[in-house]
């Protein structure tokens, strides 16, 4: 097996809330794990939606794989939006009036990808090698086909999934799903998390940041399977209690895929 990471960045980005009405649109700050495999597959050049109620081709042959999701170039987790207004005089779409929406958009975006692979298996090891060699079968976008991404910096890792009942902490390098109460797993040593301790007292500001996101889709409603994640700077303690737990040798932190 091979534990890799790749970087992936636009100009632009836009993964649309479901909840969001049609005059404004908002868009999730994170990309998420089934924006992910759709940008994997087609960097292997598996189609998309084609049919109403029916799962993409690259949703059936990748959503087994297991994924990890780390912001770049952020402001303690979140990005610049910038609001985008379009007008649709189209007849059928708007009964003959003019229809205005609002597209709240993510501006320059850019995430570390980890993602675990099998090279027995032809998709991954199709995906591997393109990924690695900085090659796609179809154009890859964040959210809309005219916010073109593109990555660099592919790295593999040493690793080992972590199974262990003793007490682990450390730094985790992406996000994780929240499943203990945040304030029982700070280390101690991050007690400003606590008691507002000078930010001179560590390299950069330490925060937590917080998005409902989605993970998988629910197979019967055919809808967003959506949990609670976190990402912090913060180290953590219990970390023996997250599931799906990998520690990477290079970097001496670990990695929560999803």
């Amino acid at each position: 097996m091979k534990l890799i990471s790749f970087d992936i960045e636009s100009d632009f980005g836009f993964f649309r809330k479901p909840e969001s009405n049609n005059t404004l649109n908002v868009s999730y700050n994170m990309i998420h794990r089934p924006a992910v495999l759709g940008i994997l597959g087609a960097v292997i050049g598996l189609d998309g939606y084609k049919e109403k109620g029916e799962f993409p081709e690259y949703y059936k042959r990748l959503n087994h794989l297991k994924v990890g999701i780390a912001p770049l170039n952020h402001e303690q987790g979140n990005y610049l939006k910038t609001p985008i207004k379009y007008s649709n005089t189209v007849g059928y779409a708007n009964r003959g009036a003019t229809f205005l929406t609002e597209e709240l958009t993510l501006i320059a975006p850019k995430y570390r990808i980890y993602v675990l692979l099998t090279l027995d298996n032809k998709d991954e090891a199709f995906l591997y090698n393109n990924l690695k060699n900085k090659k796609s079968e179809f154009i890859p976008y964040f959210g809309k086909n005219e916010f073109t991404a593109w990555w660099d910096n592919f790295i593999e890792y040493e690793f080992s999934e972590v199974n262990s009942e003793r007490h682990l902490s450390g730094k985790l390098e992406t996000l994780f799903i929240r499943n203990q109460i945040i304030r029982d797993i700070i280390e101690e040593d991050n007690s400003s998390f606590l008691d507002m301790m000078d930010a001179d007292d560590f390299d950069e500001i330490p925060f937590m940041y917080f998005e409902r996101l989605p993970v998988d889709f629910n197979l019967n409603l055919i809808q967003y399977q959506i949990e609670e994640m976190v990402y912090t700077n913060y180290k953590i303690k219990y970390l023996e209690n997250l599931p799906n737990l990998f520690y990477l040798k290079n970097l001496d932190s670990y990695a929560q895929l999803i």
